[in-house]
């Protein structure tokens, strides 16, 4: 199974759930039967490491992202992916406007897809730390859903 989380720029948001997907398989012992990476439909911090404030944040709950850095989605994910799963509308518009017509992958609002309050993890980059926490929040709620899922798929 493969699984593509993606956002604006690749910085905050979906390397955060990159991570936390990552760990959370490590945790369970799945982590040979999930591919998991993370991209922005931006080019704007290609080849840069997510932003700061989402590092730290991230760290202090035990969520490593020095080794990630940003890239942006192509059309080769389409093939290449099982499930690409978007953090906001804006971001899920754009990945089906660029999707080949024949890809498999399957696209969906992460939240959304696993039943939580918000159907968009809210962009914290003009935020301040709150913003950081509250995503960590969201995401690590909606991994567990991921995480039922992909159990059942594999």
């Amino acid at each position: 199974m493969r699984v593509l989380f993606v956002c604006l720029g690749n910085i905050c948001r979906s390397p955060t759930a990159e991570a936390v997907l990552r760990h959370k398989l490590l945790e369970l012992g799945l982590q040979e039967g999930v591919e998991v990476d993370s991209a922005g439909t931006g080019d704007w911090h290609v080849g840069k490491p997510p932003d700061s404030r989402t590092r730290q944040a991230a760290l202090l709950r035990g969520y490593d992202l020095s080794a990630l850095r940003g890239r942006q989605v192509c059309a080769s994910d389409f093939a290449r992916f099982d499930l690409i799963l978007a953090m906001d509308n804006s971001n899920l518009q754009h990945l089906r406007r660029m999707r080949p017509g024949n890809a498999a992958a399957e696209l969906d609002l992460f939240l959304r897809r696993y039943d939580l309050a918000l159907d968009e993890v809210p962009d914290p980059y003009y935020g301040g730390e709150e913003g950081f926490e509250q995503v960590l929040d969201l995401i690590e709620q909606a991994c567990d859903g991921l995480l039922r899922e992909l159990r059942g798929r594999l």
